[in-house]
């Protein structure tokens, strides 16, 4: 019998089966309303975006439904079981893992840039700032960005690398997180941090910050009105 290695799960996803199991055992019906996402973090004792990412799966699962402004409720289960790709990361630990890894990297590229590079950076920025909200264009823009500062230093595998580390944001569980926070408000502060990273002088903390107010944007209250769906679906 082949043995195979036993990959420890992400706290995320091990919150998410516990409170799968007690939905099927009963604990909580269909149309029941869960803790709130405060309660069930000290319940845990966890951290809030821990919860908040076990939440996000179970609502891609369609498990749960998120309603902003009122809880988190049971649902029906799905009469076929709906199969996702499983993120061993979390949102919250990729974003993480960005803001340590690019803060770096701008660092670095600040002492490398060209003129030609900061006018490259410039037209990527206006064609961002002339969207007025979060479509896939501007996720696309985004990309293009984070790339090219990778790219001053002329390492593949570091585009590579950042390439690679924004595409898994390309997951649904990343894409319903961003439904709920992301919007015209998010989408234009997100455009000032982008600008703010093509100062030489403050490109590592510009970044890092950039990336900081990212997790702090997604780690808003669910009941805040301003969640307004806005993102291209």
């Amino acid at each position: 019998m082949p043995i195979q290695a036993v990959e420890p799960r992400r706290l995320y996803r091990q919150i998410a089966d516990q409170l799968r199991q007690l939905i099927d055992a009963g604990e909580f019906a269909v149309g029941d309303r869960l803790p709130t996402e405060r309660e069930l973090a000290d319940q845990l004792g966890i951290s809030r975006p821990t919860v908040r990412e076990a939440l996000i799966a179970l609502e891609v699962e369609g498990r749960i439904r998120i309603r902003v402004g009122s809880g988190i409720y049971v649902t029906e289960p799905p009469r076929a079981e709906i199969l996702t790709a499983e993120m061993d990361e979390g949102p919250f630990e990729l974003l993480r893992a960005r803001e340590f890894i690019e803060g770096a990297i701008a660092a670095e590229a600040a002492l490398h840039a060209r003129p030609i590079d900061i006018e490259h950076m410039d037209d990527v920025l206006r064609r961002m700032e002339d969207i007025p909200r979060p479509t896939r264009m501007t996720i696309a823009l985004d990309r293009e960005f984070h790339t090219m500062v990778a790219g001053i230093l002329g390492n593949a595998v570091l585009v590579r690398c950042i390439g690679e580390l924004f595409d898994q944001r390309m997951n649904p569980y990343f894409e319903r997180l961003s439904s709920y926070f992301e919007n015209r408000e998010s989408w234009r502060a997100a455009a000032e941090e982008h600008r703010a990273v093509r100062d030489p002088e403050r490109a590592k903390a510009a970044m890092q910050e950039h990336l900081r107010q990212s997790q702090l944007r997604f780690s808003r209250n669910f009941g805040e009105k301003s969640a307004a769906r806005e993102v291209a679906g």
